[in-house]
């Protein structure tokens, strides 16, 4: 039998946390198999041949990555490239959508199979993309529920495979009792401790931190039993982090993020990944953002969506606030936590209602069930 060879291209850290995960897999069900990759430091860890880190740059948004077209450009060539000659079984994309869209195309003119491995969100943006998906992508894996009925409609092969931080948090989520983790990290547990969670890259921080902070700094006048707590993405270094935290008495930790979270009464969280690691773990949230002022009026311009949490999206309807770009500030923050702080009904409600979402984003085996997809297709 031929030995397989697979291209998986993701570019974000969430995506290379998936990916790296759907490589394993890919090898557990067939140890001969080969991956080259182009990801991040998890990808590189697990693929045979790394060609890549594109995790590592942070280029997200649509103004973003015109600052770096030329090393956008040469990578894609390069891909061009190995598809052309090494001829991979099939190219695997996952997520990151804006560059694996130039990569597709190579795949398909050279008679290479694609599969989709985490869903861009297309179905959040005006029609004309899932065109391109529809034309290039063998079968669509996708986490969401909700995904499935899009995908169909426009003609799509597609399969639920479930949500894979189901599976990561059950294997690496939070251990301890509040009293030792609190302990920990030198916190009272016998005192509410609030969450900030600014993002897991640079940029993402240094705009969503500011009105985070301001918001803190409000919370704790009126709340001065308060303590605010910082897990540091894995992405993040602690030093870089803290250099930006002017407010005295929050703790940073680079420790076990899961646990940290956890630990949250509630938390004040970038949108994006970390909201649905958030409502997994069943603390109540007020989803913030601010984004680059031009890629904010693209965006604006493409979407018909009227919320952007995922934890919201899933659920069907806004179970917790979002306060995205102008609406994204200190005071505003401060009182949409503020409610959270107070109304024990509210709090309570908002933990069933996370309970509820986690249950529609399926059990334990996303990346398994995937691999053997990818698998029985191929043959």
């Amino acid at each position: 039998m031929e030995q397989k060879l697979f291209l998986v291209v993701s570019g974000d850290p969430s995506g290379d946390l998936h990916a790296s995960n759907l490589i394993k897999a890919l090898k557990r069900r067939d140890p001969s198999t080969r991956v080259a990759a182009v990801g991040g430091p998890l990808s590189r860890e697990t693929a045979d041949e790394f060609i890549e880190d594109l995790a590592s740059r942070g280029v997200t948004g649509f103004w973003e990555p015109a600052l770096k077209i030329g090393f956008l450009l040469k990578l894609a060539k390069k891909l061009k490239t190995f598809v052309g000659e090494r001829r991979p079984t099939a190219l695997i994309c996952v997520d990151y959508y804006g560059f694996n869209r130039r990569i597709l195309p190579y795949a398909k003119a050279a008679g290479i199979p694609a599969y989709y491995f985490v869903s861009p969100q297309v179905w959040a943006w005006k029609p004309g993309r899932i065109k391109e998906i529809a034309e290039t992508v063998r079968r669509m894996l996708v986490i969401f529920p909700f995904e499935v009925e899009f995908y169909r409609k426009h003609g799509v092969e597609v399969t639920f495979v479930g949500h894979p931080l189901v599976e990561i948090l059950k294997t690496e989520g939070p251990r301890l009792s509040r009293q030792e983790a609190a302990r920990n990290l030198g916190l009272d547990p016998a005192r509410r401790i609030v969450g900030l969670l600014p993002g897991s890259r640079m940029k993402e921080a240094r705009r969503n931190l500011p009105p985070i902070l301001g918001a803190a700094r409000l919370l704790s006048t009126r709340f001065p039993d308060l303590q605010f707590l910082i897990p540091v993405a894995t992405t993040l270094t602690r030093q870089k982090m803290a250099a930006m935290v002017d407010l005295p008495g929050v703790v940073l930790t680079d420790g076990d993020f899961y646990e940290a979270v956890h630990l949250c009464d509630a938390a004040i969280v970038s949108s994006g990944t970390a909201t649905v690691e958030t409502g997994l773990l069943g603390v109540p949230m007020v989803i913030v953002y601010r984004l680059h002022p031009l890629t904010y009026q693209v965006a604006r311009h493409m979407t018909s969506l009227d919320c952007f949490g995922m934890v919201n999206l899933v659920a069907g309807r806004r179970i917790v606030a979002e306060l995205i770009q102008a609406d994204c500030t200190p005071e505003r923050i401060a009182s949409e936590m503020g409610k959270l702080l107070t109304d024990r009904v509210l709090h309570e409600r908002t933990r069933r209602d996370l309970r509820a979402m986690k249950e529609k984003l399926g059990g334990e085996g996303a990346f398994a069930r995937s691999a053997a997809i990818i698998a029985q297709e191929l043959g």
